[in-house]
């Protein structure tokens, strides 16, 4: 028999129907959580919904210090990008809910956690991997993967019949996951690719053709691989990527429309928002450019896709996500100086960089005259490089002759 059941709790309306589903299917005892990840929204009525929805408990724990320095941070540091567009706002959040989730399963001795995410999506995937990875004998439900409603529309025709209050419509029926880092939408109107979005869905940024006439110069602070303060103000993680949201959100910055491959093997179209998260990301390879040996910066790029699979697939807790992140780490030690950016109507561009650690040397990048570099070394240097292409060549010349 369940007794207790540990939801992950948004308020929004596929878990607000769950409580009610999973009090009615099972009779179980609904602990509803919630974390407070930046969303921008007044959670300060979240419980008292979840109560009157029918939850038993409900948990609303403010984690954005731990979001932003202990996963955002060091996927920062890593430079992760999935398939060249994705910040992985929402991929980043799944495996800090669920291990919060399971601490709450753990306390309340509850042997059911449950979350809303959907059949066909990735984050059923990142949730339950980080519940088994965290406790392995946890039982997990997944109302998405149960119950009789097959669409968005039934889930407010559901919550309507109800009484369970919404912010989901017919009119507008796109879902959003936002935090700190970033706002996705999916679904419903921008099912069809080739569909352009109203301006209007916006939240976190205005669009390019409406910022400012006037571009904006900021300097970003680096230490050991994470930004530390803009302009010279020092700033704890959340704080300082809160700041930097509205600066970039202001000059049109962070906007991506993409499809993309599902973990599942569907591809989907989101529409993201990433306005700080975009700026930090073209300031961390700038200030790496400057401080990076060639080799180890090349040897990391390599690592680059494989890394950002890892998160966008759910495997945070894996170790081999783990040992990358350590060679990322162990590489980030030198990582420190300043980056100065134009931002202007959407484009952020780099326009100074600087620090003690730079391995940029005037004297040797210099195209005038130098007393350092023999550019006549540069002759046997070719030539051995060449070596193995003028083989090749031969071989081939031979092998043509009749």
């Amino acid at each position: 028999m369940i007794k207790k059941i540990v939801l992950a709790y948004s308020g929004g309306l596929d878990t607000s129907v769950a409580i009610k589903w999973l009090k009615e299917e099972y009779g179980a005892e609904v602990i509803a959580f919630c974390a407070d990840l930046g969303q921008g929204e007044d959670l300060t009525g979240v419980e008292e919904k979840a109560l009157k929805t029918g939850a038993s408990k409900a948990y609303i724990e403010d984690l954005r210090e731990e979001f932003v320095s202990e996963y955002i941070f060091p996927m920062l540091r890593a430079n992760a990008v999935y398939e060249g567009s994705y910040l992985l706002g929402t991929s980043i959040a799944r495996p800090l809910i669920a291990k919060k989730q399971i601490e709450i399963a753990e306390k309340e001795k509850a042997d059911y956690v449950a979350h809303g995410a959907t059949g066909k999506g990735n984050d059923q995937v990142r949730f339950e991997l980080t519940y088994y990875a965290l406790k392995p004998d946890i039982k997990v439900i997944a109302p998405w993967r149960e119950w009789p409603f097959k669409s968005r529309q039934s889930l407010i025709e559901y919550s309507e019949k109800h009484k369970i209050p919404v912010t989901a419509t017919k009119e507008k029926p796109y879902s959003t996951d936002r935090n700190i880092f970033h706002i996705s939408y999916e679904g419903g109107i921008l099912e069809d690719p080739w569909s352009e979005p109203a301006d209007d869905m916006y939240t976190m940024m205005v669009s390019p053709d409406k910022a400012p006439d006037k571009p904006a110069y900021i300097e970003i602070s680096y230490s050991n691989g994470n930004p530390a303060a803009i302009n010279g103000a020092a700033m704890s993680p959340a704080t300082l990527l809160e700041n930097l949201n509205k600066i970039a959100g202001e000059n049109g910055i962070g906007r991506v429309d993409l499809v993309e491959n599902r973990y599942v093997g569907i591809k989907s179209r989101g529409v993201y928002e990433t306005p700080g998260g975009t700026v930090l990301h073209i300031a961390h390879r700038a200030i790496e450019s400057l401080t990076l040996d060639r080799e180890v910066l090349h040897l990391r790029d390599s690592l680059i896709t494989r890394y950002a699979e890892l998160v966008y697939y759910g495997y945070w807790l894996s170790p081999e996500r783990e040992v990358i992140q350590t060679m990322m780490d162990n590489i980030q030690k030198d990582v420190t100086g300043d980056v100065r950016l134009k931002l202007y109507k959407g484009n952020c561009l780099v326009v100074g960089r600087r620090s003690e650690k730079s391995l940029y040397h005037p004297e040797l990048a210099t195209f005038e005259e130098d007393e350092i570099y023999n550019q006549r070394d540069a002759e046997g240097f070719i030539k051995l490089n060449a070596l193995r292409l003028k083989v090749g060549s031969l071989l081939r010349t031979k092998n043509d002759k009749p």
